[in-house]
């Protein structure tokens, strides 16, 4: 949960992710916090989606692609030691792959963590 809230905030970190496992882990230990985890507005829609087979939404894999892109590539290029960033650049590769093999759902739209106004309402 923890780094889910952080991906929020940070860019580069996803979010989505570790709110999956959070509800993946307290499907096991705590069934009221799975249900707070699905019921939170931003996320438990996509967590929700995720398991049931229907992926990412196209918008959502774009926008991660893109993101982590651009965090890889400014990370490469800040790092001195050549080995390092060969590291990086295969470890973002990966990340791409990975986002690549999840399903594409046919949802046209997908709420964007932060697309809210501080009372809720989209904008």
């Amino acid at each position: 949960m923890g780094l889910g809230g952080l991906g929020i905030v940070l860019p580069g970190l996803p979010a989505t992710v570790f709110f999956i496992a959070a509800a993946a882990c307290f499907s096991k230990s705590s069934p009221r916090l799975e249900q707070w985890v699905l019921g939170l507005p931003s996320i438990g829609p996509l967590v929700r989606d995720y398991r049931a087979g229907n992926g990412m939404p196209q918008r959502a894999k774009v926008v991660a692609i893109t993101v982590l892109s651009i965090a890889v590539g400014l990370s490469a290029l800040a790092l001195s030691a050549p080995l390092a960033r060969v590291g990086l650049v295969v470890a973002g590769a990966v990340g791409v792959a990975v986002i690549l093999r999840v399903p594409t759902s046919d949802r046209r739209e997908v709420r964007v963590v932060g697309d809210e106004d501080r009372h809720g309402h989209r904008g």
